[in-house]
């Protein structure tokens, strides 16, 4: 094989970029929650990177992206051996697009994948923060990758039946990651219940600054995930870099104006969950539709998703970051959003002229059965596994460790130390330090016992 060091190098580069998405979402949501319950919330983002990681090497990629019939790749599941993480046969195989060779290793192909895969699951998290156990986490983590996420991304993108045979398009994951991660969540905090005093007491996000340079890091991030979803260097990966751009920049300006409208103020917040839900909105359709009609699905999403989140309040569940209200209806927009305006003046395989370009409304209704077919599945297994961890008394914390603080209980930390400084209230800086009151330290590093300190 003869590498296209080019188109490797953008997709390596675009790996990375995906993957500083995961402290980034850690970051945004971390800012959203209560202080008590940010370490937490942030931590289940790191742990998916190791978890997830090590799964798709594994067993995750085989089963997503291998083929095990004479005809290629199966309609609901990959194949259990060809990519099995103890195999070294393909180290210098080349992933092939289509029926054209890329000059991609396949390993770059599998790296680049395995990126989705891990901020998929941590999506998830956002709905359940401040009373959902960590251990309980990490199973359900686990268990909805490996029956939810890893079949799912072989129906969209591995050659299975949403994409192959349906024909439903997807070009970076607005069915295969944020419908499919929304569906979960929804289905998790049905089970997992209420926060304590929801909604009635005050849980506005604590560190807005966190949400704004999380956001910040989600939008640089994702140019790799939209554009990088192309593999190779050519002119769409181009228009899907620019439709990134501007679908999000219009769907911030949609949010902040309801906001401004509905509430006499527009919110730093509400800027930044509008270009989340703009980026959500322009992922399926990227390298499918033009940057005017781009942006136009980024006004819409700004504007819908703004009030979607308010949903929770009138519906009764608690989706405590929104990840129903901006990534399962941000999904849902984009997805249909090709039906409206994809069209093969942009991308050849965008077969079915969408609505608006003449094409009736074929590809509308594939878009609808694919995404649909999606949500009853997510929602419904993610729904079954939180109940056997429920069942087993593994998924929510006790009210005691809920209201004194998940970090606290599960973690034995907190992001904020607020213990004064000075020698009152309980030693302060002496007690952190091993010292009683008074005490000085010598030298050598020791409690001089013959110095006395002002308390």
């Amino acid at each position: 094989m003869e590498v296209n060091t080019g188109n490797t190098a953008w997709l390596l580069l675009s790996s990375a970029l995906v993957l500083l998405m995961t402290p980034g979402l850690a970051l945004f949501y971390g800012g959203l929650n209560r202080s008590k319950g940010t370490l937490n919330m942030m931590i289940m983002s790191f742990s998916s990177i190791g978890l997830i990681s090590v799964l798709w090497v594994l067993y995750g990629f085989t089963l997503a992206f291998g083929s095990n019939d004479s005809e290629g790749a199966n309609n609901i599941i990959g194949s259990f051996s060809q990519y099995f993480g103890t195999g070294t046969s393909w180290i210098g195989d080349e992933w092939m697009l289509g029926d054209t060779g890329t000059g991609i290793p396949t390993y770059a192909f599998m790296v680049f994948q395995m990126m989705f895969a891990i901020i998929t699951v941590a999506l998830i998290s956002g709905s359940l923060s401040d009373r959902l156990k960590f251990g309980g986490w990490i199973l359900f983590a686990l268990g909805w990758f490996t029956l939810v996420y890893v079949p799912v991304a072989h129906w969209v993108w591995g050659g299975g039946w949403i994409g192959a045979k349906l024909g439903a398009l997807d070009f970076a994951g607005g069915t295969a990651v944020h419908i499919n991660a929304g569906a979960a969540a929804l289905g998790v905090a049905l089970v997992l219940g209420k926060r304590i005093g929801w909604p009635r007491e005050n849980m506005r996000p604590h560190n807005v600054p966190f949400v704004a340079l999380g956001a910040g890091l989600l939008w640089f991030g994702w140019f790799g995930f939209n554009a990088g979803s192309e593999l190779t260097v050519d002119s769409i990966t181009a228009v899907a870099f620019v439709n990134t751009q501007v679908a999000t920049a219009a769907a911030l300006l949609g949010w902040i104006v309801v906001e401004w409208l509905r509430d006499g103020k527009p919110t730093l917040v509400g800027a930044s969950s509008g270009a989340v839900a703009g980026l959500v909105a322009i992922t399926p359709a990227c390298g499918f539709i033009a940057p005017l009609p781009a942006a136009l699905l980024g006004l819409i999403a700004g504007v819908v998703c703004a009030l979607a989140v308010g949903l929770k309040y009138k519906l009764g569940y608690d989706d405590s970051l929104d990840v129903v209200g901006v990534h399962f209806v941000g999904g849902w927009i984009g997805s249909l959003g090709i039906g409206f305006f994809a069209t093969t003046q942009v991308n050849a395989l965008a077969a079915n002229e969408s609505l608006f370009y003449g094409g009736g409304v074929t590809q509308l209704w594939k878009q609808f059965v694919g995404s649909l077919a999606v949500t009853v599945y997510s929602f419904a297994v993610a729904a079954i596994i939180a109940l056997v961890l429920k069942a087993i008394k593994v998924f929510r914390v006790s009210e005691e460790a809920e209201i004194g603080g998940i970090d606290i209980a599960d973690h034995g930390e907190t992001g904020y130390d607020f213990t004064p400084s000075g020698g009152s209230g309980g030693g302060g800086a002496f007690a952190m330090a091993g010292l009683k009151k008074g005490e000085a330290i010598d030298a050598d590093g020791k409690a001089d016992v013959s110095q006395k300190v002002a308390g």
